[in-house]
């Protein structure tokens, strides 16, 4: 089996491929957009590139010509070689892959399938839209504290006809702004709608709104982070990779655990956060919630948050996994006298804190 690295670019993309024994038999550079056509001239070989942009699109033309794949993590490559005494381009970094894969079976991330990509790709989206929204309200409301105007309360949608009915006369600069976030506005709503449909159609995701504070943004993107819910072998690994544990930073006799360690999507984390604020608001007798509560009195009501996340995470993949619903009774428990002892002295000690 020969062994293709290629160092992809956005324009052109530097390839070296080699036999099993290690000698260079290609080593040139080649159009990205040549690499479909390339890899269907070459024998079965293990095709290596390093994480980014392109590296899934070029994942899925080796895959469909019959290669083996490897998408190395950016963060491994430097360990490989890469770089190695401050000498770096193209040619040398698919020289590296080609070499190493050569003597080792490299690691790979997993490669999400289209539908996943896809997903994806209207998730963030929709957000890059909300994002662009949230920063023109704050520049209107910017320009309203400028000129000294409050304006009353109401939802997103309405900001612009409330400005309006506050302020008779405006600048032409101010209508542009509240033109361009009612623009934006109807956008994100079209968006929300296909967001609507598409997990509606979706039996997992149907289940997973079953949640409390599970909307389908949240469903859609816990579907595409997952992808593939057997790579997990139970709800604690899909928590370690979505960041929601403790990390740690032990040396020798001192042992010290640290915050979550954040490691995987930062969107999927914020999704789950946010859903975890909805139901805390409007599901407070939920158990789960209630158990969170518990948390806040003992940790404060961010670690709570962060601890209710990873527990819904949990609760979602055990929804995935036996094509259940969520069933708020199996998070009920018996309050003993040592739970309500914990949770009174819990009680004091904040009080005691606030005194102080």
């Amino acid at each position: 089996m020969e062994h293709l690295a290629i160092d992809l670019g956005g324009k052109e993309s530097q390839v070296c491929a080699r036999t099993a024994a290690g000698e260079i038999l290609v080593e040139r550079r080649i159009q990205t957009a040549m690499l479909r056509k390339f890899l269907r001239g070459r024998p079965q070989s293990r095709v290596v590139v390093e994480t980014c942009t392109e590296a899934f699109h070029v994942a899925d033309a080796a895959l469909a010509c019959g290669h083996e794949v490897r998408v190395v993590p950016a963060q491994l490559v430097r360990s490989l070689g890469v770089g190695a005494r401050g000498v770096k381009s193209d040619r040398s970094d698919a020289r590296t892959l080609s070499e190493v894969s050569c003597r080792i079976d490299l690691p790979s991330v997993h490669i999400p399938s289209q539908e996943s990509r896809d997903r994806k790709s209207m998730c963030g989206m929709r957000e890059g839209m909300v994002e662009c929204r949230t920063k023109l309200i704050n520049s209107v409301r910017g320009w309203l504290r400028a000129e000294a105007r409050r304006l009353r309360s109401g939802e997103t949608a309405t900001l612009p006809s409330r400005v309006r009915e506050a302020v008779k006369v405006r600048p032409a600069y101010v209508d542009r702004l509240l033109e361009s976030i009612e623009e934006l506005t109807e956008q994100i709503q079209q968006a929300d709608q296909e967001l609507l449909v598409l997990a509606e159609a979706d039996p997992t995701c149907r289940r997973l709104m079953t949640v409390p504070g599970v909307g389908p943004v949240t469903a859609t993107r816990f579907a595409a982070t997952v992808d593939d819910l057997g790579r997990f072998a139970n709800a604690h690994q899909l928590e370690a990779y979505l960041g929601l544990v403790p990390g740690e930073h032990s040396s020798g006799e001192r042992t010290r655990v640290t915050s979550i360690t954040k490691a995987g999507s930062p969107k999927m984390r914020w999704a789950l956060i946010q859903a975890c604020w909805v139901a805390r608001r409007w599901a407070r007798n939920d158990p789960m919630v209630r158990w969170s509560g518990e948390v806040e009195l003992r940790r404060g009501k961010k670690v709570a948050v962060v601890a209710l996340a990873r527990k819904m995470a949990g609760i979602m993949f055990a929804i995935w996994r036996d094509g259940s619903t969520y069933d708020p009774r199996r998070g009920e428990t018996v309050a003993t006298a040592s739970s309500v002892e914990t949770r009174t002295v819990a009680r004091v000690l904040v009080a005691a804190r606030a005194r102080t």
